[in-house]
């Protein structure tokens, strides 16, 4: 152990500045999917409870083929499946992971806000329709403001999640930390420093976030009562 302490702390000013430049693309990539999750999110939760039929069986399609099929299956479709069909559909790794992972994550928020947006008493959107508010800002200020608070805790921990399942990108070699931890190891012969040294920067990456979220629903809950 003492060995294997003194080994990874010798190749730190090596490997460091490389694993910190991966993890700034990690967070990158992370918040790039997240941004793109949360609109797709909310446009299948507005789609999942309008009175438009054609709309909600789109967004029931959407959300049960987004939550069934894997995170990797999707990045092969668009990485490799699209471009060999339409060649001018051709992205780069770090486009096609932010995508990827973007469609799935919009497919889980949006049975996340739906049931936000649910959770609302019936009776208030009719009292904000009857006071001639039209259905648009009824939901935005009177139905999205309640249903944040609600939604907050699962969002908070769909983000650190998703952070961690950025590493899955690395398959499609998007510049991000497990990638780099592979390459590394595969030159270096040190395998285990190297997956070590990632863990403690994916910790260190969610950690905070935890911290911000529960920070967050704190001041949420007390701005609410």
């Amino acid at each position: 152990m003492v060995r294997f302490a003194n080994e990874l702390i010798a190749n730190l000013p090596d490997w460091g500045p490389q694993m910190l430049g991966a993890a700034l693309q990690t967070l990158r990539l992370t918040a790039t999917s997240f941004m793109l999750a949360v609109l797709l999110g909310a446009a299948g939760a507005l789609a999942r409870t309008s009175r438009s039929w054609a709309l909600r069986w789109l967004a029931i399609l959407y959300v049960e083929v987004g939550r069934g099929t894997p995170a990797l299956v999707i990045l092969f479709v668009i990485y490799f499946g699209l471009p060999a069909v339409f060649p001018s559909l051709e992205f780069d790794s770090f486009t096609a992971a932010a995508i990827g992972l973007g469609l799935q994550g919009g497919a889980l928020l949006a049975e996340v806000f739906r049931a936000g947006i649910e959770a609302i008493d019936r009776g208030q959107r009719e009292a904000a329709l009857s006071l001639g508010l039209t259905p648009a800002l009824t939901m935005t200020d009177v139905i999205a403001p309640q249903a944040i608070r609600i939604v907050l805790p699962p969002l908070g921990n769909y983000a650190i999640g998703l952070l961690k399942d950025t590493s899955v990108a690395s398959i499609i070699a998007a510049p991000e930390l497990m990638l780099r931890a592979k390459d590394l190891a595969s030159s270096s012969f040190m395998p285990m420093h190297l997956y070590v040294l990632a863990a403690v920067f994916y910790f260190a990456m969610s950690y905070p976030l935890s911290l911000i979220v529960r920070r967050l629903e704190v001041a949420f809950s007390k701005g609410h009562h």
